[in-house]
């Protein structure tokens, strides 16, 4: 049995869960509305205030579909009641980022500002000019925005510089030496 797969998951206060027929999973709570279509061979139950997820068989596919789909259930289940976010940091002279109504504008070192749209359901916030806090109720995009940003200057190993996650550790590496 699925470790992750097997373990109910609570429905807290506040939240709504309705499973269709075709295994059409809506929850709804404080922060918004999450909409997911999970795998009909899948079967999701609420009961007694929990969402049961169980599967039909052993075969692999089903073992790897029945872990997969708990866990989107309760990142679901989170995200409407209590929501996501990413902390990122901006590591290097000059590296700075500032909102321009719901566009994040950020200064990397290029001869260009970076601009970078927020898309539906992802907000931006900044603490200082150096620290930039992704936030939404899907996990998926909050974590795609959050890669996206950190795409644009990647840290890098040698003086740290560029953007990082908050909890992220980089490697350093020892530069060149002079000649003995």
């Amino acid at each position: 049995m699925s470790r992750v797969g097997r373990l109910p998951i609570a429905i807290p206060a506040g939240a709504t869960i309705t499973v269709t027929p075709d295994n059409v999973v809506t929850v709804k709570g404080p922060k918004g509305e999450l909409v997911k279509a999970m795998h009909k061979d899948i079967k999701i139950a609420v009961e007694n205030n929990e969402i049961v997820v169980t599967r039909p068989s052993d075969q692999k596919n089903h073992r790897a579909l029945h872990g997969l789909t708990r866990a989107l259930i309760n990142n679901m289940v989170i995200g409407v009641t209590q929501g996501f976010s990413k902390t990122l940091e901006l590591v290097g002279v000059g590296y700075r980022a500032q909102l321009q109504g719901k566009k994040l504008v950020m200064n990397l070192g290029y001869s260009h500002p970076v601009e970078v749209e927020a898309v539906e359901g992802v907000d931006f916030k900044i603490d200082g000019t150096t620290k930039v806090i992704v936030e939404g109720i899907d996990k998926e995009k909050v974590g795609a925005v959050a890669a996206d940003i950190r795409s644009w200057r990647e840290p890098e190993p040698y003086k740290g510089k560029g953007i990082k996650y908050s909890n992220e550790v980089i490697r350093r590496k020892e530069g060149k030496t002079g000649k003995k």
